[in-house]
């Protein structure tokens, strides 16, 4: 956004004014660090792409300078201003995992989207920080080379556990960050001293082994990489693990001790749409552009386009071995989205026997001429029984 000026007053800050705006805005806590946040974080990121664990996220490498330390991404800003909502969840996001019918996505994707709730709420304290002490601000929402979770930790909202997501005492893993960046001096709030013990429960869950050690993230292995951040195929190894998760993954989130003490959602913006709970895998999968569209009208999935949110449906269909859903899973065969048509074969290869397979493969390969396809069909089931 662009910067908001004014000249600064030089009284203190009012950091109690500060909270009981953010708390008048919904924001459920919020916490003051210095914008330098020291060498750790920016070194573990550095480390994280060397190790090419951010796959084909290429934004992550090109802005690593300006993401690993505040003050690169803006020399004059001296305190940053964390804000944080509660999306937690009133039932359990494990509830419908393995439903062969039904397909899971992620919490936070199920109401609105939070970078345009939290935005404009974080845009609207900003003006009463200027209106009360001057100076320059920006906001930021999760889409800027900004690590939120090192400056969440930093400002005491909590502790980034072992699956490196923020955890806190009073909601649990179930927390939206944004931040204020300003140019006043703020006196800094004091870390919140959490641990996690020996507790390994996120690690564990993980369908995809996504977590080579305690802190560390294979993003590339991460299922909501996989179902939202990859353009292309989905690694033929790793679609059996993603089960019926079509966008997102709460797995390590949900299964969290700390959760004992998490809350419901007070944002009514956030609450999940009924259409998003636990949808039918086989009407997803029927989904042209528009329907697509207006289904996921205002929340986080919308980005996604309909050719990659149906390659999800499909792999998910694929994994739930109910051989009915062939019929909505055909047509896609012939799909315009070579993306879509991958993960076709995939399914049919999964759901089909071998006499209906290999028609299906005949009939259709004859126009098919992307090599992907192709490939796909050449490794899926029909191949391998005609080679037995």
């Amino acid at each position: 956004m662009p910067t908001l000026i004014s000249e600064p007053d030089n009284s203190p800050v009012d950091k109690a004014r500060i909270r009981e705006m953010a708390k008048a805005e919904g924001f459920d806590a919020v916490g003051f660090a210095p914008a330098d946040i020291g060498e750790t974080p920016g070194d573990r990121l550095q480390e994280f792409i060397a190790l090419e664990r951010h796959g084909d996220m290429d934004w992550i490498v090109e802005k690593a300078a300006w993401r690993r330390h505040p003050q690169a991404l803006w020399p004059e800003a001296r305190t940053v201003i964390v804000l944080a909502l509660n999306y937690g969840p009133e039932t359990d996001p494990l509830t419908h995992t393995g439903k062969a019918d039904r397909g899971v996505i992620s919490v936070y994707a199920q109401g609105r989207d939070y970078h345009d709730v939290i935005k404009k709420k974080l845009k609207r304290i900003a003006r009463g920080l200027i209106r009360d002490h001057g100076g320059d601000v920006k906001v930021f929402v999760d889409t800027a080379p900004v690590m939120e979770k090192p400056l969440a930790a930093a400002a005491g909202l909590g502790w980034q556990g072992k699956h490196t997501n923020l955890l806190s005492r009073e909601f649990g893993s179930w927390l939206f960050l944004g931040c204020i960046f300003t140019t006043l001096d703020i006196p800094s709030d004091a870390r919140e001293e959490g641990s996690c013990g020996s507790c390994t429960a996120c690690l564990d869950i993980c369908p995809t082994n996504a977590f080579p050690a305690p802190y560390q993230l294979d993003a590339t292995r991460c299922i909501s990489y996989l179902t939202i951040e990859t353009k292309s195929h989905i690694e033929r190894d790793l679609r059996p693990l993603i089960g019926n998760r079509i966008y997102g993954c709460d797995d390590c989130l949900a299964i969290c001790p700390w959760n004992k003490y998490a809350k419901h959602a007070r944002e009514l913006s956030l609450k999940p749409k009924p259409a998003l709970t636990a949808p039918k895998l086989a009407e997803l999968a029927t989904l042209d552009d528009t329907a697509f569209r207006a289904l996921f009208a205002g929340t986080p999935v919308k980005r996604l386009g309909r050719n990659r949110f149906v390659r999800n449906v499909l792999i998910a269909i694929g994994n739930g071995d109910n051989c009915e859903d062939l019929e909505v899973v055909t047509p896609l065969l012939q799909d315009a989205s070579p993306i879509v048509r991958v993960a076709a074969v995939w399914a049919v290869g999964r759901l089909a026997d071998a006499e209906s397979y290999n028609r299906l493969r005949d009939e259709i390969t004859e126009q098919e001429t992307d090599n992907d396809v192709l490939t796909e069909w050449r490794l899926s089931k029909g191949y391998q029984n005609e080679s037995a």
